[in-house]
């Protein structure tokens, strides 16, 4: 096996994806952390708000359910695919090539974007160390919510009820989930006034991201939108 498609087919896989983002995922948890001010609410991503609310239907109320349940997910997949261990070396130096190949995603999800960039991203709170933190946030749980669970969802239920290929159910699953990822921003009280161009923008941000989910996995994908919104962040904050 090729180094090129050991490194491919190694790092799209859960084990990979998880231990890639692991690092992300405490960075945001110690900032929600350490905010303590009253714009607590308003600082989570929409992804993160909207997972706890769901969280709170069954009696799990408070700031940190979520990332317990997270890191729940990330023992039982790593428990799950033991048998992938003993199959597979993990090799250090493929989550340095991980880093750079996030870096050069966002940096074409940018230059995709870039005439429409301020509309991808409306950074809430006060203070940098906030804006930061929601960047880092958005790209866990948004790629969490919107294409690991979402996609795949979408995509087992064409299986089940039409019986139409792997390739075919997950296309479809990730245009799906690139609207209702679009929608999602002009829902709720810190929503945005629907516009179809913004509608747009966002639609294509989520079939490109969706793409990179099906191609690369969580992982790289998730890095990839927590780096390009802090590339937006940096770009807004130096103008």
């Amino acid at each position: 096996m090729s180094f090129v498609t050991k490194y491919w087919n190694y790092t799209k896989s859960p084990i990979y994806s998880l231990l890639f983002t692991l690092p992300f995922f405490l960075i945001y948890e110690i900032g929600i952390f350490f905010t303590t001010n009253d714009d607590i609410l308003v600082l989570r991503n929409g992804a993160d708000a909207l997972m706890r609310q769901i969280l709170s239907i069954f009696g799990l109320v408070g700031l940190y359910w979520l990332g317990l349940l997270f890191l729940l997910i990330i023992i039982i997949t790593l428990y799950a695919q033991r048998n992938f261990w003993s199959n597979t070396e993990i090799i250090g130096n493929y989550f340095f090539f991980m880093m750079f190949e996030s870096l050069f995603w966002s940096g074409v999800l940018f230059l995709f974007m870039s005439n429409i960039y301020l509309f991808l991203m409306n950074p809430n709170g006060q203070y940098l160390i906030q804006q930061i933190t929601l960047a880092i946030g958005a790209g866990i749980y948004e790629e969490f919510l919107f294409r690991v669970i979402l996609i795949s969802v979408i995509a087992s239920l064409f299986s089940l009820i039409f019986k139409w290929n792997k390739k075919t159910n997950y296309i479809l699953g990730m245009f799906m989930s690139a609207g209702i990822f679009s929608v999602f921003h002009f829902i709720g009280d810190y929503g945005d006034y629907f516009s179809f161009r913004i509608f747009m923008v966002r639609f294509l941000a989520g079939i490109f991201l969706g793409m990179l989910f099906i191609l690369r996995g969580f992982g790289i994908t998730a890095w990839s939108h927590s780096i390009y919104d802090l590339i937006v962040l940096t770009k807004i904050t130096t103008e």
